[in-house]
């Protein structure tokens, strides 16, 4: 436990290999844990969850609090199973679509729209005023994004690509995409909204 303890803590300060560590010990658990029903098992895989879960495990553990009381493999856990639901939210609405889930397609205003989706707001009544701001804060932003979170925004928010395409191209299930999706939205989120003003979260 002392040794755990000092593995977790060494992660928790960016010591990288640490947490590769504590990964390789803990995912295999959290993964026989995972269980996916049967009308998305040709679309989505435990180990597409799980390549998800371990970016955002290097992106999140700076955050993580052992004094909480949480155990290292309840947070991982958690990270899974927030990405499982994503990734079934997502292909539930592939198979009933919404407009409200998509930006407007390609060859539109789809910065303005992903603004929309995304619920952040500018403070100025006139979009077309900020739109190059609009358009600077969203490159930097998917600029600092890792590459798959950018690219999957790219391909299916801003170029309109229909999500087996946008699998395709990148080589992942279709419920990986909507997992990388709903991840790369909350970072938006979080960035694009403390830049631009108030934002709401999607339903």
């Amino acid at each position: 436990m002392v040794a755990l303890d000092k593995s977790v803590r060494k992660a928790v300060g960016g010591d990288t290999d640490a947490l590769t560590d504590l990964l390789r010990a803990f995912a295999p658990a959290v993964e026989r844990f995972l269980r996916i029903d049967r009308p998305w098992r040709s679309l989505l895989e435990t180990s597409d969850v799980m390549q998800v879960t371990y970016l955002e495990a290097f992106l999140q553990i700076g955050g993580f609090d052992a004094e909480r009381g949480d155990s290292f493999e309840a947070w991982l856990r958690r990270i899974a199973e927030n990405n499982l639901r994503d990734a079934v939210r997502g292909l539930q609405r592939q198979k009933r679509p919404q407009p409200r889930d998509r930006v407007t397609p390609s060859g539109s205003d789809s910065v303005t729209g992903l603004f929309d989706l995304l619920g952040v707001t500018t403070t100025t009544p006139s979009r077309q005023a900020v739109r190059s701001e609009m358009d600077r804060h969203l490159s930097a932003a998917l600029e600092a994004l890792p590459s798959d979170y950018a690219q999957a925004i790219r391909l299916y928010d801003l170029e309109g690509f229909a999500i087996n395409d946008v699998a395709a191209q990148m080589g992942r299930s279709p419920g990986a995409v909507h997992m990388l999706r709903a991840r790369a939205h909350d970072w938006l989120r979080e960035r694009l909204g403390a830049e631009f003003g108030s934002m709401s979260r999607l339903p």
